[in-house]
């Protein structure tokens, strides 16, 4: 190919995905109806992003999958009556060309193929969301409602609330929302009103709400009802604790982003939230690193059987370190986070059990705090109940990784480059690195990264659905 051609192909492929992204937009903000490629969303994404999910299909399925390929499929989406649902439309044009020819056939095709959520009619009424705390995990959740934003939404961040209110305090929250040092700039504006003490950002007001506790606040006073409080400070683990929240007049329900302790259950989205009861009104989203290690350590138990194993985490360092050596009540954990390699402990080998009781007592598990701000690592050493290769493993978890119902917790990479800074942002729970595979008869040692915080988020917003009964079905179903 000339040099010419070489530019001519990038242009025509730029242009689409130029003319992609109001369809894209159109398609959520009216119909809530978010559009993916493989897996890779393309809600708010650049033209290069969206480039960039149609050139990963090649891995696969082998074969590329051109933006002029996809397109009319994307245009007949458009005009259908689809309402709150995921459509993957690089699956479903893999799937058509695969066996037709003619691009006249492709609405009839998407009708039939979408038949289960055409004219569907469903609870659209809004939800009510209360951030409590916005640290590192609020303020990503709150990015991810933000970006949800417009009439068709039903997941609506009304507020969220902290401790402090003193001069300055709401322009540095606004601060902190726009720029993060990890996760870049904010898409979109953030504005204050200072008046009202709320924030506006791209067109969602949040009411900042000042208190000390749970018990000081009445949010009916800002119009607030039936809401979900996402307690994200970690302060109350138990029952007692985060029961607080249901005291408050306009709080219906409280969600945990941390393991809880008792009888409150651990959900990991993906895995056991059909555990989530309409009667259950606390619930815990488990941790990032159980969220990360449970779904493939479900998909390699339910084909190959696990007899027992261990979970070692190479774990990004986290706000509860200190900078430099100083006092702290845990052991080790005292010393500088930037400059050493840490050992701790981790519930996460245990806490999978709950989620997935099948595996109770066959894992130990322990943790490294390593000198990095985020994405972390899994290691998971298993002895199976049969024998395995690499390639077995492999092609099976990527099997799953595409055409399962784990197929939005697990992502699965074939570079041998990769390193933990390439996926920072990632959604998914955990991304599974094929290269890094060992196995030798029935042992096993599998490799699985995660952005510890925000594709937690991403976890953490699929148990905020379920709990509020706004779940949307993925489309296609099945293999491609």
């Amino acid at each position: 190919m000339s040099a010419d051609k070489h530019l001519q192909s990038w242009q025509e492929r730029f242009e689409l995905a130029e003319a992609m992204q109001p369809l894209l937009g159109k398609l959520y903000r009216n119909q809530g109806v978010e559009v993916v490629v493989y897996g890779r969303p393309l809600l708010s994404a650049s033209t290069i992003e969206i480039i960039k999910a149609h050139r990963l299909v090649r891995r696969h399925v082998g074969d590329k999958l051109r933006l002029r390929e996809s397109f009319p499929f994307l245009e007949a989406l458009s005009k259908l009556d689809v309402k709150h649902c995921k459509v993957d439309i690089g699956k479903l044009a893999v799937k058509y060309w695969r066996n037709h020819q003619d691009i006249d056939e492709i609405e009839a095709y998407m009708a039939h193929e979408l038949k289960e959520v055409i004219h569907h009619t469903g609870d659209t009424a809004p939800r009510d969301v209360v951030l409590y705390g916005f640290g590192r995990i609020g303020r990503l959740l709150a990015r991810l409602l933000i970006e949800r934003s417009g009439k068709s939404n039903r997941l609506r961040l009304r507020a969220i609330v902290l401790r402090g209110g003193r001069k300055g305090d709401l322009e540095k929250r606004a601060s902190l929302l726009r720029r993060d040092s990890v996760h870049g700039p904010f898409n979109g504006s953030v504005e204050v009103d200072t008046d009202n003490n709320a924030l506006i950002a791209n067109g969602t007001y949040i009411q900042v709400i000042y208190a000390d506790g749970p018990s000081e606040v009445d949010y009916t006073k800002y119009g607030i009802e039936r809401a979900l409080v996402v307690d994200n400070t970690g302060i109350w683990k138990d029952e007692a604790g985060l029961g607080q929240h249901l005291a408050c007049p306009g709080v219906e329900k409280a969600l945990l982003t941390a393991p809880a302790k008792g009888d409150i259950k651990n959900i990991v989205f993906g895995v056991n939230e059909d555990d989530i009861l309409p009667n259950d009104l606390i619930v815990s989203a488990a941790s990032c690193t159980t969220n990360a290690i449970t779904p493939v350590l479900k998909a390699i138990h339910d084909e190959f059987g696990i007899e027992n194993g261990h979970v070692e985490t190479i774990h990004s360092y986290t706000n509860d370190q200190n900078l430099i050596d100083n006092y702290h009540s845990a052991d080790r954990r005292g010393r500088s986070a930037p400059l050493n390699m840490v050992i701790t402990e981790t519930g996460a080998a245990k806490a999978v059990a709950k989620a997935l009781p099948a595996l109770k007592g066959r894992l130990t598990g322990n943790a490294i705090r390593v000198p990095t701000p985020n994405v972390s690592l899994a290691i998971l050493s298993l002895n199976l109940n049969r024998e395995v290769s690499k390639d077995s493993v492999n092609d099976y978890i990527r099997h799953v990784s595409l055409h399962s119902g784990l197929q939005n917790q697990i992502d699965y990479t074939e570079s041998t480059e990769i390193v933990s800074s390439d996926l920072v942002g990632s959604r998914y729970a955990g991304v599974f690195d094929s290269q890094a595979t060992i196995a030798e008869d029935k042992r096993v040692t599998l490799y699985v990264w995660y952005d510890n915080e925000f594709g937690y988020s991403c976890q953490v917003v699929g148990v905020m659905q379920k709990m509020l009964g706004l779940q949307y079905p993925s489309l296609p179903l099945g293999d491609d």
